[in-house]
């Protein structure tokens, strides 16, 4: 099945670039009295001046820095310090995150990553709020939600966001989503390019999504 994903990234035709190291927060909470579900996800739009996903709606991340370390606790590190830098919110020390996938960019694309994304619960009490410079809102969606007003053209959501989301709708609530994927081995997910000319797209191995090359777009 074909849907648009919004913003990729350029295409790229020379040497693959190597892909930076980078981690997101998915971060659950257990649904509000107007919710019909008990699980719902934090996502942030970032700014239309943004260099790379203008206007996008993402799960708050970024690269990984020097000082968040390397290996597995330096990508953990980096998923709490983006949460709290780009949408203000700071999670215990003791607060587990679990390894929900991890994406690889194709070697298509020009600018790569290689990004871990980890689940985690949102504290109590603690509303997001979007940094008003990579971010400009912050909000609470149901998966299922976000994923149709993203077929509606009222948001934006990635290729990776939106598929991850889909992910989302089974589990019915936030802790049967964290017990569902603790423990889990996580292979790397690289879309795959098949096809050429017009029809040359992006796929996931294994699975019905993909995206079309023509509908990647030049971020640079």
């Amino acid at each position: 099945m074909e849907r648009k994903r919004g913003p990729a990234e350029a295409p790229n035709h020379g040497t693959p670039a190597t892909p930076r190291p980078a981690a997101s927060v998915v971060l659950l909470r257990r649904g509000g009295k107007h919710s019909q579900r008990a699980l719902e996800v934090l996502l942030l739009k970032r700014t239309e001046k943004a260099a790379f996903m203008p206007g996008a709606w993402v799960f708050p991340g970024g690269s990984v820095d020097p000082a968040d370390g390397e290996g597995p606790n330096g990508f953990r590190a980096c998923a709490r310090r983006e949460l709290q830098e780009e949408a203000g919110i700071e999670l215990p020390a003791d607060e587990e995150l679990v390894p929900f996938c991890r994406w690889v960019t194709p070697e298509i694309v020009s600018r790569r990553f290689d990004a871990w994304f980890f689940l985690a619960l949102a504290p109590a009490h603690t509303p997001p709020e979007a940094d008003g410079v990579e971010t400009v809102d912050a909000h609470w969606f149901e998966p299922a939600a976000a994923i149709a007003a993203a077929a509606a053209g009222e948001i934006v959501l990635p290729f990776p966001t939106h598929t991850q989301l889909g992910w989302l709708t089974a589990p019915p609530t936030s802790d049967a989503a964290l017990a569902a994927y603790r423990g889990r081995s996580t292979e790397p997910i690289q879309p795959q390019l098949v096809g050429e000319g017009d029809e040359a797209r992006l796929v996931l191995p294994g699975l019905p999504d993909s995206i079309l090359i023509s509908e990647l777009r030049d971020l640079d």
